[in-house]
């Protein structure tokens, strides 16, 4: 039978597709269940819209974005890896010094499927959870990044079916169909990460989401970056370049509702948050709340403070720490310790362990330290409008659900408090059904040219050197 895909139009690729049979089959056979899936699950109602998106054709800098309408179930979904780099060997572990991988290693087969399996699985969770935004959206061109979030997240997931497909064989391609019938938030069958089966319920939620639980996808996608199974390591290099927008649509969402905020309190001069909301702005406790909510869920995401895993991952050489290369010791780590937080006589204090048990928390504390930067940045945008407000990142033990630090109550301050305390705070702390219910309630859907939401400011440029007003989604 004649292949009914043409491999260089309508998938693009760097991995030779059309002369891979037994591939081109397997993709075939899954490529119409993803469609499928897209319909049931991708963005709401918006399969006819032509949409000014990016699409990868190339790694060349010339080639992985190049901008044009088109409809999104039409989108090129394309299979890249970076470019071989030759003579490269594994940078940590046991076989430090030894050439990468070009196959799976039997000993590792497990390990590298339940690794790719799991990243995978975040791709269209994150889809499903964004499913209705567009419905809500507060301008056009948040419309269309959200879009373009939507249809790379469906790339990352062609990422790693790819690896599944080719590496894996009859167990790649049972999990790769997997990844299409579990759905975010389902009871019976629910995604695997717990940060990826929350609602995404309006569009301060979705920048959060996208500034901080895609900055996890940074840190996961560059310790994996690293592995010493050289097509994941590839595969997860590109995708990085994609993950970069992700963040900037989130931290730029939330500076623009900062933005929108600072102007409403000095059109008013005032900062009483019943006033901020009664002119249809976002005040700025119930942004701290919204912020308390998405850091401590997506710190969860990098798993329990102490883990044989992450040893286990770390030595064989299949998953590296974030800057691997730069970082001065002997990348095999046996006989280091790395401070990790327990409870002692009701305080939290400092604990070495060993480092490769130790390695979900070298990632995690990365990952806030580059948080941190964010929100600097967006108590920039509070201090130029000469308002005393400062967002703050709480403490790492705060709002815990796995690992040590899941088994006490800990206020955004780092103190460890009582039950009692808890409850009289969380309403100041972690977003109330009142907060959620008001910020639902300024989510008209805005899609004229170059208008936007109240409780939103605009973007300082548009998208590719296009104007504001540009129309970057045509309605059909």
């Amino acid at each position: 039978m004649e292949s009914t895909i043409n491999y260089s139009e309508k998938i693009p690729n760097n991995v030779n597709l059309a002369e891979d049979r037994a591939l081109q089959r397997a993709l075939e056979r899954w490529q119409p269940e993803f469609l499928d899936w897209w319909r049931d699950m991708g963005p709401d109602g918006s399969s006819n819209f032509d949409v000014y998106l990016r699409t990868a054709v190339s790694v060349e800098p010339s080639g992985w974005a190049q901008f044009g309408y088109l409809k999104m179930p039409d989108y090129r979904w394309g299979i890249f890896l970076n470019p071989v780099e030759g003579g490269a060997t594994i940078n940590f572990g046991e076989h430090k010094g030894e050439p990468v991988w070009q196959d799976v290693p039997g000993e590792h087969r497990a390990n590298l499927r339940r690794i790719i399996v799991t990243q995978g699985d975040t791709e269209p969770a994150s889809v499903e959870q964004q499913r209705h935004l567009g419905l809500t959206c507060p301008s056009q061109y948040d419309l269309r990044n959200l879009f373009q979030v939507n249809v790379e997240e469906g790339r990352h997931l062609w990422a790693m079916v790819y690896l599944l497909h080719r590496y894996f064989g009859r167990d790649g391609r049972e999990e790769a169909d997997a990844l299409l019938t579990r759905r975010s938030g389902d009871t019976d069958n629910p995604r695997i990460l717990g940060a990826f089966n929350e609602r995404t319920p309006d569009w301060l939620s979705f920048f959060m989401f996208t500034y901080f639980t895609d900055r996890d996808g940074k840190f996961q996608l560059a310790a994996l970056a690293e592995s010493g199974f050289e097509p994941l390591a590839r595969t997860t290099k590109f995708m990085l370049t994609e993950e970069a927008h992700h963040m900037f649509v989130g931290e730029s969402g939330v500076a623009r509702v900062i933005q929108r905020t600072c102007d409403v309190m000095k059109e008013l001069a005032t900062d009483d948050p019943a006033k901020v909301r009664a002119a249809g702005a976002i005040d700025f406790e119930t942004i701290q709340r919204y912020l308390n909510f998405h850091f401590s869920v997506t710190i969860d995401l990098f798993g329990a403070d102490q883990s044989s895993n992450a040893a286990t991952f770390y030595t064989a050489g299949l998953k590296g720490r974030f800057d691997e290369t730069k970082r001065t010791d002997d990348h095999v780590l046996k006989g280091l310790a790395y401070p990790v937080q327990n409870i002692v006589d009701g305080r939290l204090v400092d604990h070495e362990v060993p480092m490769l048990n130790a390695l979900n928390e070298v990632l995690r504390d990365d990952y806030i330290k580059d948080s941190i930067g964010g929100v600097e940045r967006w108590n920039r945008v509070i201090d130029k409008a000469g308002l005393p407000f400062r967002l703050k990142v709480p403490h790492k033990a705060f709002h815990r659900k796995i690992g040590s630090l899941s088994q006490v109550r800990v206020a955004p301050d780092g103190r460890v408090i009582s039950e009692a305390e808890w409850n009289a705070n969380e309403a100041n702390w972690l977003p109330t059904a009142d907060d959620r219910a008001f910020v639902a309630s300024l989510m008209g859907r805005v899609v004229e040219p170059g208008k936007f939401a109240g409780w939103i400011a605009p973007p300082v440029v548009g998208i590719n050197r296009q104007p504001i007003h540009f129309e970057y989604v045509r309605f059909n």
